[in-house]
């Protein structure tokens, strides 16, 4: 059986620098421009995580967040590695190097809305070369954070009134799936 709109033509809305706004028949949707992607790095060592703080636009608030950027977003970077990216932005971000960077696999966070995947890279064998915070306008606060804090600690940034990415769930996991 086939499914609704599947093969309708696919039509460019209105295009952006970072983002096109796409219809297919009856969806809606969004996508990255010049098929930019994002790399998402979950980078621990030591039972503890690394996480990002940073304001977000969209939301109107602050965002507790795994470090992440774009891949091939710069002029002349478009075959740009997503492993070297990932590794870049967590320099930039958190301010730790990696010693291995490993390609967890490509994954789609919003479907229904967004056509963008990201790549997810373990990052392990940490080494802090400086503050991180981001480049400049990012204001990045960077969290260190034990794996048994977890759950106390995304729970006091929801009351702040902080924004929590759903990737938090992925740290959760185990937890949300046992009932704590």
């Amino acid at each position: 059986m086939p499914v609704p709109d599947q093969d309708a033509e696919e039509k460019i809305v209105w295009q952006g620098r970072f983002i096109t706004t796409k219809q297919r028949g009856r969806w809606e949707y969004v996508g990255r421009a010049r098929n930019i992607r994002a790399a998402v790095i979950l980078a621990v060592e030591d039972d503890h995580v690394l996480l990002v703080e940073q304001y977000r636009v969209p939301l109107g608030r602050n965002c507790l967040e795994l470090p992440a950027g774009l891949i091939g977003d710069d002029a002349g970077g478009e075959d740009e590695d997503d492993l070297a990216a990932a590794g870049r932005e967590l320099e930039e971000e958190t301010g730790y190097r990696a010693a291995q960077l490993a390609d967890m696999g490509e994954y789609f966070s919003s479907p229904g809305m967004v056509s963008e995947s990201f790549t997810l890279v373990r990052a392990t064998g940490l080494t802090k070369i400086h503050e991180g915070g981001g480049v400049e306008g990012e204001n990045i606060t960077v969290h260190r954070v034990a794996f048994s804090a977890l759950p106390d600690f995304i729970a006091a940034k929801r009351s702040e009134g902080c924004g929590i990415d759903v990737r938090m769930l992925l740290l959760l996991g185990l937890g949300i799936l046992s009932g704590e």
